[in-house]
């Protein structure tokens, strides 16, 4: 039914105007602005939708991945224009004094935009 349907994820955020600077100033993402919220232009020709919810409650898991060619130089960029990125220590999920997780799959680091909401970039192998 949907095999040739076009598709777009959507997520909420708190504030229309720093999600906006944020994506588009921190993360370099094309944004345009909709009577309705904010549509993220993504590599790749996706689309992602950011709307604006009074009672919004930050997502818990990641909801964007950005994929990387060099994980390193991603943070080191980010933390430069003041990302500040997520570190755990849970059992089989550590990450390293600049926040990324290495282990058997991809590299990531998760951050979060204004909002909350969790993102990452990741290196694939």
């Amino acid at each position: 039914m949907f095999k040739d349907t076009k598709v777009f994820s959507s997520f909420s955020v708190n504030d229309l105007q720093k999600a906006k600077e944020f994506y588009s100033q921190t993360l370099g993402v094309e944004v345009a602005e909709m009577p309705e919220g904010l549509e993220l232009h993504l590599a790749g020709g996706a689309r992602v939708f950011l709307y604006p919810k009074p009672n919004h409650t930050a997502a818990t898991f990641t909801v964007l991945n950005f994929v990387v060619d060099n994980i390193e130089q991603a943070v080191d960029e980010l933390t430069k224009l003041g990302v500040r990125f997520e570190h755990y220590d849970l059992g089989d999920l550590k990450t390293d004094e600049k926040g990324i997780a290495r282990g058997p799959g991809p590299d990531i680091a998760w951050f979060k935009d204004p909002a909350g909401n969790i993102l990452s970039v990741l290196e694939e192998k």
